[in-house]
């Protein structure tokens, strides 16, 4: 954890712990061994545990009678309530956005668009599109906004790699983004959040395809 040398091991324990889990390694249900964590990580139990007790008060990780602290695993409803929420808010950053991005950012946000564009699906588009949410996210001009999207995100982390892995998902996605700076670029408000709800509901709907092709148990399914 060389790169992680200037900040508490604590905290760079749970830095590394929450990449875990957004890239599929710490999966739902999955029991966190504290010896087994410290060893991988190259530190001791201490920090380790310093980062367990962080990721339970995000809500990511439970403890269980018997069993310890395992990653929290979400039922088909939830799945439903995360994503709702996300329209909400991010359709709400858009909406802000198409009024208070600079031209400066628009431009960034259609860089970050071509570039996903371009970039084969995977690891790569993961962050692209990471970037140019983060980048709107932050031309709305809402600190209060950024708290909200950002606790919804961390729950978000649970269901595990972006969907941008599927080459036709990204290449949707890359679409959507356009619908969206089409609308900013009009200073179109309610077009912006129409047209970002819309690309949640796509991400929603390729979602549950494929934590039902990964066989990740929805107790609604059952």
């Amino acid at each position: 954890m060389a790169e992680d040398s200037e900040i508490p091991q604590g905290q760079a324990a749970y830095r590394r712990l929450l990449e875990d889990i957004r890239d599929g390694g710490l999966a739902p249900g999955m029991r966190l061994r504290e010896t087994e964590l410290a060893e991988r990580l190259g530190i001791s139990r201490t920090p380790v545990r310093e980062a367990i007790r962080q990721l339970e008060a995000d809500g990511l990780v439970v403890h269980l009678p018997r069993q310890g602290a395992s990653i929290r695993t979400l039922d088909h409803a939830e799945v439903v309530e995360l994503y709702e929420m996300r329209a909400v808010l991010e359709g709400t950053a858009a909406r802000l956005a198409a009024r208070a991005a600079s031209s400066i950012e628009l431009a960034e946000l259609a860089a970050l668009n071509n570039e996903l564009a371009a970039a084969p699906a995977g690891p790569q588009a993961r962050e692209l599109n990471r970037q140019f949410h983060r980048t709107l996210f932050d031309a709305a001009r809402n600190r209060f906004l950024l708290k909200s999207i950002s606790a919804l995100q961390k729950t978000l982390l649970i269901l595990g790699p972006s969907t941008l892995s599927d080459p036709e998902r990204a290449a949707l996605a890359v679409a959507e983004h356009a619908a969206v700076l089409a609308a900013f670029e009009a200073r179109d408000g309610a077009g912006a959040e129409a047209a970002m709800r819309a690309h949640v509901e796509a991400a929603f709907s390729a979602r549950i395809r494929s934590m039902r092709g990964r066989e990740i148990p929805l107790e609604d399914d059952v």
